[in-house]
């Protein structure tokens, strides 16, 4: 596992539900909640889950930095949480939120604004 063992306190049924990358990791998309926007892609271990779903700001694992990171807590854009779903095969997290401001670290609304690969 990258990130730090550290005690969780996710529901049995949601930790048993989860099926995690090799290094303990889930992706995570990220979509604005009102008009379906999709804003990102992140990824969560049990704790950042945890913590997101406890304090309503998206928090992730950043695999660069080696370091959970609070969606806005530098930039100022921060994800204000309003639900969280699981996938049916319990590989795939879906992170409803109220983005402030841009998404992206280039300063683009989503991180797909430039991403159009044809068609």
């Amino acid at each position: 596992m990258t990130s730090p063992d550290r005690p969780t306190e996710l529901p049995a049924e949601i930790v048993e539900r989860l099926r995690r990358t090799a290094d303990g990791l889930v992706p995570a998309i990220v979509q604005q909640h009102d008009t379906g926007e999709v804003l990102m892609l992140a990824w969560m271990d049990d704790s950042a889950l945890h913590r997101t779903l406890t304090t309503g700001r998206a928090t992730y694992w950043s695999r660069s930095r080696q370091e959970y990171w609070v969606k806005g807590e530098t930039s100022g854009n921060p994800q204000l949480v309003k639900e969280v779903r699981l996938d049916c095969d319990g590989d795939t997290l879906l992170v409803k939120v109220d983005q402030v401001g841009v998404a992206c670290h280039t300063g683009a609304r989503t991180c797909f604004d430039e991403g159009l690969l044809g068609g």
